[in-house]
């Protein structure tokens, strides 16, 4: 029998959820598929007292926030949270079977859960200080509707020849390799104050304000993740412009130029497009040398320069 006490136990139905909330079923059922569960037409107790509360708050954001903005956050978090925890799970399974850890998946699931609570804290904090004076220059409507727009770098860093390579390791070197990319890659992007916007798989999207700190961020990806096993060969494409923060992610031709560089670059080299170019051509920590302009998907002429370190600091 279940305790009818317990805040985590089934208590509420769709439509008892619904009314608890003083929201429409039709609204609770769209946000509830948006966050990514399945649609139950059931009169079961499904959710409870924790639920409530939780939606409780999310719900009341109704008189300020058109329903369309409500779904398409709710989207957002969904997505980003079932990659999360299908990462978590396989790690704390995983965990459970290691003889030398003594504590339950339960035990650690509360543990994960409250380290979770302070990083997510912590790099809203420092993602709301960042984008503090941008929003100061945009109207709240435009930012409602269309994001926010920055002139930013944007990065791609990936593995070369991955589809192969996939095919000729077994699972756990598949998993060895992107873990290792992934350690590295991401140290370096937040070395610089950059920030990783996704993982890709075989690929890191990444975006910094600063031109000379990208460019640092891309040899230095090229210069250490060379030499950690069993990651092969990258290539890096970046693009300055203006792009369009929005729900985590980022969008514009910035955007779709990094990437037809980034596929366009040779093993071990990094291309830039031409505005980021003209921003480093000045900068002493810095060779940047032209290439033949390049037919590309989008793009049939396509001007593009190669970065790397001066001669000189490259033999010393």
């Amino acid at each position: 029998m279940t305790d009818s006490t317990d805040p985590r136990g089934p208590r509420y139905s769709r439509d008892e959820l619904a009314a608890e909330l003083g929201a429409s079923p039709e609204l609770v059922e769209r946000l509830w598929n948006a966050f990514g569960f399945a649609r139950r037409t059931t009169d079961e107790k499904i959710f409870s007292q924790r639920d409530v509360e939780a939606l409780r708050f999310f719900a009341a954001s109704s008189r300020v926030i058109p329903e369309d903005e409500q779904v398409a956050t709710a989207r957002a978090v969904g997505q980003t949270m079932a990659r999360l925890t299908d990462w978590q799970a396989d790690m704390l399974l995983e965990l459970s079977h290691n003889d030398a850890i003594t504590w339950s998946v339960e035990d650690m699931t509360k543990a994960l859960g409250t380290i979770q609570q302070l990083v997510w804290r912590r790099h809203l904090e420092m993602a709301l200080a960042r984008d503090l004076a941008t929003r100061d220059s945009v109207d709240a409507e435009t930012q409602r509707l269309a994001g926010v727009r920055t002139t930013e770098v944007v990065g791609f860093a990936d593995i070369v020849g991955f589809t192969s390579l996939s095919r000729r390791i077994d699972m756990a070197g598949l998993e060895s390799l992107l873990e290792a990319f992934e350690d590295r890659v991401h140290e370096i992007i937040s070395r610089h104050g950059g920030q990783v916007i996704k993982t890709l798989g075989d690929a890191v999207l990444f975006t910094n304000v600063d031109a000379g700190a990208a460019a640092l961020t891309a040899l230095e990806i090229q210069e250490e993740v060379a030499e950690v096993e069993p990651v092969p060969q990258l290539r890096v494409g970046m693009a300055y412009g203006d792009i369009l923060n929005r729900h985590g992610d980022v969008f514009g031709e910035p955007v779709n130029i990094a990437s037809r560089l980034c596929g366009s670059a040779r093993p071990g080299t990094i291309l830039v497009n031409a505005e980021l170019s003209d921003l480093l051509e000045a900068d002493e920590r810095f060779r940047v040398r032209s290439i033949p302009t390049l037919s590309v998907r989008g793009y049939r002429r396509l001007k593009a320069s190669a970065v790397a370190r001066p001669k000189s600091v490259r033999e010393h």
